[in-house]
């Protein structure tokens, strides 16, 4: 598996990415956090440069893996963990499992075990519609026919230091099969943690993607209806601790670690600082604005 850490100090924050990115993903995050903590971002088995793994992609085979990655690698524990939508449910699995592990967690617009029993059915049309399609899709890759296309060498704005690693990962055909993989496994994900937590006084730190920003690859009542639903999940995560702040980022999309990074690395070295000094949120169970 690929680890790559940077920064020096304690506690350590690991980064788990959504699904089908790797560790690039963290690329506007890693190089400010690291001027205050030890940072470590990984790859899932199957991205970037972390090898395939042929048993079933559930989270909690992955964050078992993950559990092992960080004894092998000697991280620091316990240590803060971050992650970006579907790994907001391995996080789960995590904090259920190893929770001597952890001093904190920070979801990014995190997944919620057995979503899909309650967005649009017209959403899970959709989304099984582009799950029909990938095995073709895979195809083309291996064919050369996105690179071809010149669809496998854009390096998004602010992801410059990384572009070589970017083009050396994009249209890879074996990461679409781990895209599957976890696709596959999210019911059994979801079943494993619906019922994970609530973990104690476990601080808690969660980013949501502003409801108003709608994304434009989706009817727009589809998307509409998503965003009431979103919102909602959201909101009941705060109730996975006694200690627990939401923050929505105005303006943001689903990436919000790249939409308003300002806002991540701002309140993450907050949050950093707060369980450094064992401190409550000051506005606890609030969700607020930013």
């Amino acid at each position: 598996m690929h680890l790559y850490c940077t920064g020096q100090g304690s506690p350590t924050i690991v980064l788990d990415s959504g699904l089908g990115d790797d560790f690039t993903a963290w690329a506007k995050v890693q190089p400010v956090l690291s001027t205050l903590t030890r940072v470590c971002s990984y790859d899932r088995a199957g991205f970037g440069w972390s090898a395939s793994r042929p048993a079933l992609r559930d989270a909690d085979h992955i964050s078992g893996e993950l559990h092992q990655l960080v004894a092998e690698a000697g991280i620091q524990r316990p240590f803060i963990l971050m992650g970006h939508s579907i790994a907001g449910i391995y996080m789960r699995s995590y904090a259920a499992h190893y929770p001597g592990d952890l001093v904190g967690l920070v979801f990014v617009d995190g997944a919620t075990p057995l979503q899909d029993d309650r967005v649009p059915a017209a959403l899970r049309k959709i989304q099984q519609d582009q799950r029909r399609r990938m095995p073709l899709q895979k195809l083309l890759i291996a064919m050369g026919w996105y690179r071809v296309h010149g669809m496998c060498t854009s390096v998004p704005p602010g992801f410059e230091r990384y572009s070589i690693w970017i083009k050396a990962d994009s249209c890879v055909p074996s990461q679409v099969d781990a895209i599957e993989a976890e696709l596959d496994a999210e019911q059994v994900s979801g079943e494993e943690t619906i019922h994970a937590g609530p973990f104690g006084a476990l601080p808690i730190l969660i980013f949501s993607r502003d409801p108003q920003v709608l994304p434009s690859n989706w009817p727009t009542a589809v998307a509409k209806g998503n965003a009431v639903v979103w919102e909602q999940m959201q909101e009941e995560a705060k109730g996975l601790s006694s200690q627990s702040r939401r923050i929505i980022a105005k303006e943001s999309d689903h990436a919000i670690q790249d939409d308003r990074t300002d806002l991540v690395n701002r309140e993450v070295a907050a949050f950093l600082q707060q369980v450094r000094q064992h401190r409550e949120f000051a506005d606890n169970h609030s969700t607020i604005e930013e």
